[in-house]
């Protein structure tokens, strides 16, 4: 098995086409087929089925292509360490707010103070992170989401605020004018939920756990994991759904979106830097961490 080959077999699954992998790889399409026929058959199991108008990806072809991609990043990570001379590079796993709303403002001002840093950043859910930790694959996470998992140190360091949003319609715009948020009449309509393993979907759940609505009592009309996409279905009249009220700024200011503000204290949710216990003593390490949570301190919140 040749790395050659892992690049291929991960390249037709990501783009679920063996021509746009070859012109993505810039090889040709046979040998494509070539590198994907001979993991087959080393492996004696089937990865891919291909019909004339699409390809489906076996559940075995699945798990290669998740081993695949961890393998061809501890890869690139040896290569980009043993090649950095005097350069530190701190590969980062971070989820989806962490990623739009953390990161663009603090590795500028990182980069200005340790200008021999430099990263490789990974987007992923909150518990994708955690197992890249534990792995080996990212030496810091940012997420959305407590764990404690052996091994692993686990500091907060700001607040983010969750909030339900719903499309700009009369009905919405009536339920606004009340007082108090009115949780019976907002949860009947259709809920769009983030996917399990983000920190988000477990705030909205510990969320509607409290205000006694299981799953069975609501009509979830889809899971989505981006959080842009679930603005977009929102707005465009799919449904409600709980998220960041940072994600959700964007689309409040422009009008797009109604906000209800989530009752009883439950609205907030800290966002929270992970790293492994052996890794505490690298220095590089130390200083990106106290330096994300000192940029928080004063006011806690994102």
């Amino acid at each position: 098995m040749e790395f050659k080959q892992l690049e291929s077999y991960a390249a037709v699954v990501r783009y679920n086409s063996f021509t746009k992998a070859a012109e993505n790889m810039y090889i040709s399409q046979p040998t494509i087929s070539t590198h994907i026929r001979a993991l087959e058959e080393e492996l004696n199991v089937r990865l891919i089925m291909r019909t004339t108008k699409n390809i489906e990806v076996t559940p075995e072809g699945m798990k290669l292509y998740e081993y695949a991609i961890n393998l061809l990043e501890l890869r690139d990570r040896m290569m980009l360490e043993c090649a950095a001379d005097a350069k530190r590079i701190i590969h980062l796993g971070t989820s989806t707010i962490p990623s739009a709303y953390v990161l663009p403002e603090i590795l500028p001002k990182f980069g200005q103070l340790h200008p021999n840093a430099y990263f490789a950043i990974h987007q992923s859910d909150s518990q994708a992170v955690v197992d890249g930790l534990i792995d080996g694959i990212y030496d810091i996470g940012l997420i959305g989401m407590p764990i404690q998992k052996e091994g692993l140190f686990c500091e907060s360091f700001c607040r983010d605020r969750m909030v339900i949003i719903t499309p700009v319609t009369p009905h919405f715009l009536q339920l606004q004018s009340r007082k108090e948020t009115p949780v019976a009449e907002l949860f009947r309509e259709p809920l769009i939920l983030r996917e399990k393993g983000s920190g988000s979907r477990k705030s909205a759940d510990l969320f509607l756990e409290q205000m006694g609505l299981a799953d069975e009592k609501l009509n979830i009309s889809a899971r989505v994991n981006d959080p842009e996409a679930i603005k977009n279905l929102v707005a465009g009249g799919l449904g409600i759904s709980i998220i960041s009220e940072r994600a959700a700024r964007n689309f409040l200011a422009e009008k797009r979106l109604l906000k209800f503000e989530i009752p009883g204290g439950m609205n907030t949710r800290d966002l929270y830097v992970v790293y492994r216990w052996d890794q505490s003593g690298r220095e590089y390490i130390r200083e990106f961490t106290e330096f994300v949570c000192r940029h928080y301190r004063d006011t806690f919140e994102l």
